[in-house]
């Protein structure tokens, strides 16, 4: 199971939010690279990097951290947050991003999502599926579709999609673990060929060789390493054991 520190982007600064809320916004970092670069230091080679200025106003805004991390770390970066057109998609890749993820896009022009899983093929096209109550959530979850989440994944999976990173919403911060339910649900209903990855709600080291038996791909962590719940020698004697 790999493991994804999450590094979310606000005014180029290292932050976090509960349950996606922006008024919750606490900085951690004023250098994400600063932050990159120990995550790499204990082996970790993987990144989702989200820019949430980018998702408020639905397009591309901190590409030059995006940029900055690629340039001066080997990194694997999945960068999110407001890529709407082919020309956020061009900045994003250009920038460094090896993946990208699209959440919202994929509910509000499925056209447009489609084309790109087609164009970028399904190692480089990640669908966000962030839910609350098992209902899909856009527009940095300010916003509640009517889209069933299971359904939804499934009918990703048939246009060709690989990876799936499911946040449950009411997790996400609040450091009391994830919805293993959930998760366990995805897995048992949509097509094995699935690579789910956890996001949201991880507390303690504990929760990943659960998450990893599940058969997770991946699994993003984020307040839990910044808070000090999780220690990034821990993660990296995780890695090194697999």
């Amino acid at each position: 199971m790999r493991i994804i520190p999450a590094i979310d982007i606000i005014e180029g600064k290292c932050v976090r939010l509960s349950k996606g809320d922006y008024d919750t916004k606490k900085i951690y970092n004023e250098n994400p690279l600063e932050v990159a670069k120990q995550f790499e230091a204990h082996g970790i080679k993987h990144l989702h990097l989200v820019d949430l200025d980018g998702a408020k106003s639905k397009h591309i805004v901190n590409h030059k951290v995006l940029e900055r991390i690629a340039a001066n770390t080997g990194l694997k970066i999945d960068f999110g947050g407001g890529l709407k057109t082919d020309d956020d998609l061009r900045i994003a890749f250009e920038s460094g991003a090896q993946q990208i993820t699209g959440g919202s896009i994929a509910v509000k022009n499925r056209d447009i999502f489609t084309q790109w899983i087609g164009k970028f093929g399904s190692d480089k096209i990640i669908l966000g599926a962030d839910a609350m109550d098992e209902k899909i959530a856009v527009s940095g979850w300010q916003e509640e579709s009517k889209e069933e989440l299971i359904p939804f994944i499934k009918s990703y999976q048939t246009e060709g999609i690989a990876y799936v990173i499911c946040t449950d919403i009411s997790k996400d911060g609040m450091l009391e673990g994830p919805s293993f339910e959930l998760y366990e649900k995805i897995l048992t209903e949509c097509d094995s060929s699935l690579k789910l990855i956890a996001s949201g709600g991880i507390s303690d080291f504990d929760e990943l060789p659960k998450l990893q038996e599940m058969g997770c791909e991946g699994t993003i962590i984020g307040k839990a390493i910044y808070e000090n719940r999780i220690e990034l020698k821990q993660l990296e004697k995780f890695i090194l054991n697999q």
